[in-house]
């Protein structure tokens, strides 16, 4: 079986969707070959996104598989033989009126009409795409992002005195402003990976915050940023799936996370849900996991239990069950 993974060209250092389907890739059982087409051009602009389309059908294999974030591909892409998977809607939540109706249109309902198969990596984000697209909910199946090999468990002790929390992250909905104001007055130390703009920068130095933070930074350094962390903070007001929960799960570090969308369902009974829009409910979850060493060695135990639903090896698994299927049709 020939697989053609399609995926965007990647531009800085957004590049989530091609470590997740490396991993993918790199678990697949044997007899499956698969081959890796990268766009010419980045996903932004008419042409260069017209030259990806006509330059996709003369890269098919026995199955195309459209990983993310370049669904008009789908377009000239032998349709009973595509598979296209579907990471979040969080585009349509920014836009109104007639730029969300053409996006919707463009990005969503075209692809979807042409693919054989939709894979989404929630159930939160499959019900989040019936909400907009009038589809066959037997069309779009619920395939979880996977957790590397790279993230380990690591023993640390846990710094009650002046922890350092991990924020991943600092997109609008990474919801950096409201965490800042849920520390202010608890001595911690906030990690960021991302780069910080002004406003955001201003309300930290508002809030008394002891931070850092950091990016453009290689796949060990991500790691290794988990290492040094006390425990994740991730009380995003939006994901499609949120692999950073199961990435500090893995690596035997609490979690704080939204209690919305996908990130329940992500971190299972393994992390502290809070209130993303409530700066009091995000600060009593942290002080909780600070100053409660039973709930959060409970946190840690479950966290590694939770981790294992999302392998590698089983996600690659159910994503052969689906080129099965294409191919049987």
């Amino acid at each position: 079986m020939h697989i053609t993974f399609y995926q965007r060209r990647p531009q800085g250092a957004n590049i989530s969707i091609e470590r997740l389907f490396a991993d993918v890739r790199r678990s697949l059982p044997e007899g499956i070959d698969a081959k890796v087409a990268v766009s010419r051009f980045p996903s932004r602009g008419f042409w260069g996104r017209i030259y990806n389309i006509i330059e996709a059908p003369f890269r098919q294999g026995d199955v195309n598989h459209i990983t993310g974030d370049v669904h008009f591909l789908a377009y000239l892409l032998r349709g009973k033989r595509t598979l296209l998977t579907i990471h979040d809607l969080v585009s349509v939540h920014r836009l109104k009126g007639w730029r969300r109706a053409m996006l919707l249109f463009f990005w969503y309902w075209l692809p979807i009409k042409r693919a054989a198969v939709v894979s989404v990596i929630s159930e939160s984000t499959k019900q989040d795409l019936l909400g907009y697209i009038k589809i066959n909910p037997r069309k779009v199946r619920v395939v979880y992002d996977c957790v590397s090999d790279d993230f380990k468990p690591i023993a640390k002790e846990f710094n009650t005195v002046n922890p350092v929390i991990l924020q991943i992250g600092t997109g609008s909905n990474k919801n950096v402003e409201r965490v800042a104001q849920a520390l202010q007055g608890i001595p911690c130390h906030l990690r960021v990976i991302g780069n910080l703009d002004e406003d955001q920068l201003t309300i930290l130095r508002q809030c008394g915050a002891e931070y850092s933070f950091v990016s453009n930074i290689s796949d060990a350094q991500v790691v290794d940023e988990y290492r040094q962390c006390d425990m994740l903070v991730f009380a995003s007001t939006y994901e499609g799936f949120g692999l950073p929960i199961v990435e500090a799960q893995a690596t035997g570090r609490p979690v704080v996370t939204s209690n919305s969308c996908s990130m329940p369902e992500v971190a299972g009974d393994a992390a502290c849900l809070v209130n993303p829009y409530d700066v009091a409910s995000i600060r009593e979850g942290i002080l909780k996991v600070i100053n409660d060493s039973y709930y959060r060695n409970e946190l840690v135990h479950y966290g590694f239990e939770n981790v294992k639903k999302f392998q590698p090896e089983k996600i690659a698994a159910q994503y052969v069950e689906l080129y099965k299927q294409i191919i049987k049709v």
